[in-house]
């Protein structure tokens, strides 16, 4: 598997100013596979503890947690020598162990020398602990999200269909037809499968829609697991309600999120903390209604309005329990969810490459989908699941704002035209 955070962890590598590094994200997106890749890539060798399997070595931080004294405890721990430069520690399902946590202040203090990355599935949920001392501003932190539509590609070893995205959205240069029509059908099997890495290896080795469906159940059985494990026991159910109707929620026409659609009554004041829990978690993404359009965006958010997607499309049909086939051939049975469902895919695609999601509405007459800061400039995006050649919306944003120029996102093929980028859905990535 080809992960583009493989860059980022070379970058930091050779960073002059490197820090210990914390990388997150939600479970089963290829953490530690990613980790270990790039140690035995580059470097000598390494010393991987892991606190889920290994519960006791959590004593080891129990006391003194200078480097100077952790150093030669991790590498009996672990089985290795340990070498300055040479060496990459992983301390893996670091929540686990918050001392082992904090000790990276030290290393950062004390032994910068020394590469050591800790990594955990929960570590948003863990750090907003009261009792929890993170390392701030001693550490450097990456977002590990599932594999976007590039890299889902780049597994299929089709390198060729990525290097000709890329060449049509730098250049507005039409797609062959042919070409534009095999990525449309790869697109709509990524809505099935998604990003998780296990789901997408098991679907090359077997092209088992069913087999990796079970494979997804467990996934979300496993996220089930973590809201009563590492939950506050009053906040359990609620997380559950509010997690299940997400998927119903996008469903609507009106895709903002609702208390009320989660239970009879229901309120912020009762419902926020779960909504929270879910995304520090990383099983979710909140996207922020914006009132003004104007930099820097995040002052003009609207906290009480929002959109909540799930973090990965494929888990979302998952959830749903939508067959395979009904997406593959798109029936018009999912009309009522294929909006909500490509609006999570595209807001997919921009996590992963490191956007704050904002979206715009004018009362009744207008809505933008997403509104992001690209290159300096607000760029207003509006996502349709079919070929729909209508831009009402944007065009009341054109006219309202004047922007640079503005993204439509469907299945019609590349194009720029009235100041309106034309991108196709399996070319979102490129954003």
């Amino acid at each position: 598997m080809i992960r583009k955070i493989s860059k980022n962890l070379i970058e930091w590598k050779d960073s002059k100013n490197r820090k210990p590094l914390i990388l997150q994200g939600a479970r089963q997106v290829g953490k530690t596979f990613s980790l270990l890749d790039f140690a035995k890539k580059h470097y000598d060798n390494v010393a991987y503890i892991n606190f889920e399997t290994q519960p006791l070595h959590i004593d080891a931080f129990s006391g003194d947690i200078s480097p100077e004294y952790l150093i030669p405890l991790l590498s009996r721990l672990s089985g290795t020598s340990i070498s300055k430069g040479k060496t990459l520690i992983i301390l893996d399902e670091v929540q686990l162990c918050e001392r082992a946590l904090t000790s990276l202040k030290y290393f950062c203090e004390l032994a910068p020398e020394y590469h050591i990355i800790a990594c955990g599935s929960l570590l948003g949920v863990a750090v907003n602990r009261e009792e929890f001392s993170f390392p701030v501003g001693k550490v450097d932190i990456f977002t590990l999200y599932p594999m976007d539509f590039e890299e889902f590609l780049l597994a299929f070893q089709e390198m060729e269909l990525v290097n000709k995205i890329h060449e049509c959205f730098n250049t507005n240069m039409e797609m062959s037809v042919v070409y534009h029509n095999i990525l449309l059908e790869f697109y709509r099997k990524y809505l099935v499968v998604g990003g998780m890495p296990e789901v997408v290896s098991k679907f090359i080795e077997t092209t088992d829609y069913i087999f990796i469906r079970h494979l997804q159940e467990m996934i979300l059985t496993g996220y089930l697991d973590d809201m009563s494990k590492y939950n506050r026991t009053n906040e359990i159910q609620r997380t559950r309600l509010v997690y299940d109707s997400v998927t119903v929620q996008l469903s609507k026409t009106n895709t903002k999120f609702q208390y009320k659609l989660v239970k009879k009554g229901g309120r912020a004041s009762e419902l926020e903390n779960a909504i929270e829990w879910l995304e520090l978690a990383g099983i979710v993404n909140k996207c922020y209604k914006v009132e003004k359009i104007a930099k820097p965006l995040e002052n003009y958010k609207d906290i009480d309005s929002f959109k909540v997607y799930i973090s990965d499309v494929g888990l979302l049909a998952a959830k749903k329990k939508i067959k395979a086939e009904d997406i593959l051939y798109m029936i018009p049975g999912l009309n009522d969810f294929k909006g909500g469902m490509t609006e999570n895919y595209v807001c997919n695609q921009l996590a992963a490459n490191g956007y704050s999601k904002y979206f715009w509405e004018s009362g009744a007459q207008a809505e933008i989908d997403f509104v992001i800061l690209r290159d300096n400039e607000i760029i207003p995006i509006e996502v349709k699941s079919a070929d729909n050649t209508q831009a009402k919306s944007l065009n009341v944003y054109i006219k309202k704002y004047n922007p640079k120029y503005a993204i439509k996102i469907s299945t019609k093929n590349f194009g720029f035209e009235d100041g309106k980028k034309s991108i196709p859905l399996y070319a979102a990535f490129c954003l």
